[in-house]
């Protein structure tokens, strides 16, 4: 059984600002988007992987991780949620969008 890549995208108790759907990246190739409040598994092979989540000229860190056969790897993603965060995301966009492994 191959392993799958499952990403979420859920904001907890307070609103999310960026509400644009965020391309996925995997592998440093496109490989679909995600909307608010959204899940979506991608298939991959067995080994080391890289994952990034981008809107416009924001990204996110890229997380490099390793899939084993039958198995899950969970992330969770989500925009800026506090004022001051999305305020500087303007000047550095890395900051704009969270990407991490659960």
């Amino acid at each position: 059984m191959s392993p799958t890549v499952i990403l979420e995208r859920k904001t907890v108790r307070i609103a999310e600002l960026r509400r644009e759907p965020f391309q996925i990246v995997l592998d440093g190739s496109p490989a679909g988007s995600i909307d608010r409040n959204q899940t979506v598994e991608l298939p991959v092979e067995p080994g080391s992987h890289t994952l990034q989540v981008r809107a416009r000229r924001y990204s996110s860190h890229t997380v490099s991780f390793d899939a084993a056969d039958g198995t899950n790897v969970r992330f969770r993603c989500n925009g800026a949620i506090l004022w001051p965060q999305y305020v500087a995301s303007l000047f550095v966009p890395a900051i704009g969008l969270k990407l991490k492994r659960e």
